[in-house]
């Protein structure tokens, strides 16, 4: 039961600490199978099509490999693989979110990219404990926007996650 309780300690101090600087949070929704899912805007560097990429040898499933933006060796990591989520599918809807964390940039694959929208503190809740699939460690909580749920992602603590080990620990 303590365990549950420092889950959830954690979950409010990551959403306490996002929305330290302003009583507000502007995210950028995309999907992943049937669920909506949001990052803080200020992440993303840029929107593309998904393009074809160069596979790396020996890399984990979710890198899809690297591309090369503008002399940039950028790597792609297709959420749904690492979500399990099913078997992605590429069409002209798949979305590739160029994120900037911590100087390194990094792509992520998602189904669609919805819009861009605001929270205000009362309406991002801490995530449950729900044993998901999704460590909530990697979660700021849940949004909520009329009939709509957000499942907000705390994308620097995921990138820079050991299991990941794309970006360098973040300093808290």
């Amino acid at each position: 039961m303590a365990e549950i309780t420092s889950l959830h300690q954690h979950a409010g101090r990551a959403a306490s600490a996002v929305l330290a600087n302003a009583n507000r949070l502007e995210v950028v929704t995309f999907t992943l199978g049937e669920e909506e899912y949001g990052i803080d805007i200020q992440k993303v560097q840029e929107l593309r099509g998904y393009d074809a990429v160069t596979r790396i040898a020996n890399a984990p499933d979710y890198i899809k490999g690297v591309v090369n933006l503008r002399g940039i060796i950028v790597p792609i990591i297709d959420m749904r693989i690492k979500f399990a989520l099913g078997t992605p599918s590429y069409d002209q809807f798949t979305v590739v979110i160029v994120l900037n964390i911590g100087g390194r940039v990094v792509g992520m694959v998602v189904d669609s990219v919805s819009d861009v929208i605001t929270l205000a503190a009362e309406q991002i809740k801490p995530a449950p404990e729900m044993g998901s699939v999704l460590d909530t460690d990697y979660l700021i909580g849940l949004g909520t926007l009329d009939e709509r749920m957000l499942i907000l992602v705390d994308i620097d603590r995921l990138m820079s996650s050991e299991e990941m080990g794309l970006i360098e620990k973040m300093t808290a």
